[in-house]
């Protein structure tokens, strides 16, 4: 066991030893005894969801379907992506928009049912 112990010292240092000066650095900053070169890679950023579990891509693809729009302008289609984007990412600007939207669909229900 103190032979692995001694092996990945030694490996530590080599690696070390083969950095830039300005690595070297930054490294004995934090501290060259906290520092692990054999450290698993992170796993990558968990895939953003809305409330109902699907991502941006489903989002968009399932609206334009139910939609059913086959010939919509790149535009209308930029706008949708946009829109299902910072809905996701909680932009305020788009749940901003997002809530215009449903009042102002509200207002003209409210509108029509006076007629």
């Amino acid at each position: 066991m103190a032979n692995q112990n001694d092996d990945a010292a030694a490996r530590k240092q080599a690696i070390f030893d083969n950095m830039t000066a300005r690595r070297q650095k930054q490294i004995l900053k934090k501290g060259f005894e906290n520092w692990d070169p054999f450290e698993e890679p992170k796993d990558p950023i968990d895939i953003r969801r809305d409330a109902t579990r699907r991502t941006t891509q489903q989002l968009v693809g399932q609206f334009l379907q139910a939609c059913g729009q086959e010939d919509y302008s790149k535009a209308y289609g930029r706008g949708v992506l946009e829109m299902a984007l910072g809905i996701i990412n909680n932009d305020d600007r788009f749940v901003g928009m997002y809530e215009f939207a449903l009042w102002h669909r509200a207002e003209v229900e409210r509108m029509k049912g006076r007629s």
